[in-house]
């Protein structure tokens, strides 16, 4: 993968071609927008504006075939990558990208064109089971298409921003290997919500359940897992632990929900105790 970076690299008309074609191909926009990512992190947002066009314009004819994820991937990502480059924190750049994702799922950017009628009519053809469920939750009084608009644009807003900050992280592994060896390791490592940040996310998770934004609740949680998963990884990393460790750590996460809260609370914890900072004075 650092060869296809340091190719990129070479100018501008190598990365804008490369971004759009991995665009164009279905399933590779990731790629596309992890190289207008690395130019942004690199050159500034100026210079990567033909790189960022070229990924966003096969990304837009996909977003008019119905798929709003590449392109909204692709603006989630470069400006995680404008604020990554301009604060060189990670905690603010993924509270930004978590603030405007929970943006776009209220502004309904993430819901079928046309509305979640005609799919929960679909369903409710196809499953009897469907049918009676949405048949209860009527009956008591709620709207089942606001629900469903609320799932589809969570789940999706959710896809998002994890595929953003992979795509920010593929990014900044690149511009550490080509240019500051070891870099991406050590700022991962070191990754910790400040408490003051620890606030800035209760407070808007405050906001979004006073004023009834849902999408606040749904994406704010993110920067404080990344903070979690960064801790286990610096905790492993000044350890020595082996590497099989972080397999175990991976597989737990993403097959069973109470590690996603252990995660999250050990995070938490980290915010005040700053764990990797005791360790590093112990030894």
């Amino acid at each position: 993968m650092l060869t296809i970076a340091r190719w990129m690299m070479r100018g501008t008309p190598h990365a804008a071609g490369g971004a759009a074609v991995a665009a164009l191909v279905p399933w590779l926009f990731w790629l596309g927008a992890a190289i207008a990512a690395l130019v942004t992190l690199r050159r500034g947002l100026s210079p990567a504006l033909p790189v960022i066009v070229a990924a966003a314009v096969p990304a837009g004819w996909w977003w008019v075939q119905g798929d709003v994820i590449p392109l909204s991937s692709v603006l989630l990502v470069t400006l995680m990558a404008v604020v990554l480059r301009a604060r060189l924190r990670w905690s603010e750049a993924l509270i930004v990208g978590a603030l405007a994702g929970a943006v776009m799922i209220q502004l309904g950017i993430f819901l079928p064109p046309g509305g979640t009628g005609e799919m929960l009519d679909q369903l409710r053809q196809a499953s009897p089971e469907v049918e009676r469920l949405l048949s209860e939750l009527g009956s008591q009084g709620l709207d089942t298409e606001q629900l469903a608009g609320l799932l589809i644009g969570g789940v999706t807003g959710l896809i998002v921003l994890v595929a953003a900050v992979a795509c920010l992280a593929l990014a900044r592994s690149w511009q550490a290997g080509l240019y500051n060896p070891g870099g991406f390791r050590e700022e991962f490592h070191a990754l910790r919500l400040a408490p003051r940040e620890l606030v800035v996310l209760a407070v808007l998770g405050g906001i979004g359940a006073v004023l009834g934004l849902p999408g606040l609740g749904m994406l704010l949680w993110v920067p404080l897992l990344v903070a979690g998963i960064a801790l286990v990884h610096g905790f492993i990393g000044l350890k020595g632990m082996n590497g099989l460790w972080l397999v175990a750590f991976y597989l737990l996460l993403i097959t069973t929900w109470p590690m996603i809260l252990i995660v999250l609370l050990l995070a938490v914890i980290d915010v005040f105790a700053n764990v990797r900072g005791r360790l590093v004075s112990r030894n």
